[in-house]
């Protein structure tokens, strides 16, 4: 091959970067522009300053790096931008760009944005800054997106998607593939997920509008909200509410103080708070126990697995609705009776209590009740250390 073919090989990899520096308000802007080879991956790593990536329909990449620096001079600026290093270039079939600060420690009054277009149809896209957001959009492939401590957005990704910052938001558009979200500290939203998730912070609240696979959810100490998921749910707070849509399969539901509230689920749900009340509407079997708090669950059959059922708490009133349909071995108890009761709409169930066994009248007496619904089935036990019960018929 001679000169002139191997340059001509080269000419789609080769970096064409312009520089340009200006005054801007309080201070001076530099601007680095240039364009990259269309190639099957992205990386971006960057000391400092935010990552924007959008996908379109250019054939190639095309990047701009805007860096500014405030209070000072042109002269005093322009040694500034010379130590912040931005290279860009093709190895195999990654691009790369990369900012390197060189100067030492960084000054206060600096700002960096990298945007970059790339073709819609990227592979994998991973973007790292050590301090700034990162939004990336418009991608086919997979999107890693990593920050120490800034905002993380990702929208229309073909793929699936990781996404971790040390403490900022992270907020998700549609994405078609699983997806992991890890924040330090910082909020949760995911609009449209038609993959798993797995979302984890270390306090702030998760809130999911749409899931179309199973959700593994845990925060610190912030609130829980999901709207609709299918399959499996696991949804766990240090201490915030839990409240749940329409989920597609069995639910584990975990706060260590809130309260919790689910609308419907198709399997089995194990509820659990420290002191907050609990409510199910519209499942086949629960476990659900609080420490100090009113429980009410509403039995159906809805298509799912049924299993045992427990609900129990120290000090609460306790209210089961039971549709004409399922049937259950009932075992309920209040342990201390006197001022509460157990009242039901099922004839079937035989309501005493100590007093009617033992004749004594006075002293804290407990109450019972048991029967068998529908031809008996599944054991619902009901048990409140103090509080009443009553089981009401629900028709469908």
């Amino acid at each position: 091959m001679g000169i002139a073919g191997l340059l001509a090989l080269l000419a789609p990899l080769a970096l064409a970067q312009e520089t340009r520096v200006s005054r801007e308000s309080g201070g001076w802007g530099q601007e680095i522009s240039g364009a990259l080879a269309a190639v099957k991956n992205l990386r971006v790593k960057v000391d400092m300053g935010s990552v924007v990536v959008r996908g379109g329909q250019q054939q190639g990449i095309h990047y701009v790096v805007h860096t500014r620096f405030g209070n000072s001079s042109e002269q005093d600026a322009r040694r500034q931008f010379e130590q912040y290093k931005v290279t860009a270039y093709v190895k195999g079939d990654t691009a790369w760009i990369v900012g390197d600060w060189q100067g030492g420690k960084r000054p206060r009054h600096c700002s960096s944005e990298f945007s970059i277009d790339v073709p819609r149809e990227m592979a994998l896209v991973k973007l790292e800054t050590e301090g700034g957001s990162v939004d990336a959009t418009g991608v086919t492939g997979h999107v890693d997106a990593e920050s120490g401590g800034g905002s993380i957005h990702l929208d229309d990704v073909g793929g699936g998607a990781n996404a971790e910052t040390g403490g900022g938001s992270i907020d998700v558009g549609t994405i078609a593939g699983d997806m992991g979200l890890h924040t330090g500290g910082g909020s949760i939203e995911v609009r449209q997920a038609n993959g798993k998730v797995v979302a984890e912070t270390g306090g702030g609240s998760v809130e999911i509008q749409s899931g179309a696979q199973g959700a593994i959810i845990e925060t610190g100490g912030g609130s829980i909200v999901v709207h609709h998921c299918n399959g499996k749910l696991k949804a766990s707070t240090g201490g915030g509410s839990i409240e749940l849509g329409d989920i597609g399969g069995p639910a584990d539901i975990d706060t260590g103080g809130g309260g919790i509230r689910l609308m419907s689920a198709k399997g089995h749900v194990h509820a659990q708070t420290g002191g907050g009340t609990i409510e199910l509407d519209g499942v086949p079997s629960a476990h659900a126990e609080t420490g100090a708090g009113g429980i009410v669950v509403k039995l159906l059959n809805t298509g799912g697995e049924r299993k045992d059922s427990d609900l129990e708490t120290s000090a609460g009133d306790i209210t089961v609705f039971i549709a004409s349909d399922v049937a259950l071995n009932v075992r309920a108890s209040v342990d201390v009776g006197n001022g509460h009761r157990i009242t039901s709409d099922f004839t079937e169930l035989r309501i005493t209590s100590d007093a009617d066994k033992s004749g004594y009248t006075w002293g804290p007496r407990a109450l019972n009740a048991e029967g068998k619904l529908n031809g008996g089935g599944p054991t619902l036990k009901v048990h409140t250390a103090s509080g009443d019960i009553t089981f009401k018929r629900v028709s469908r």
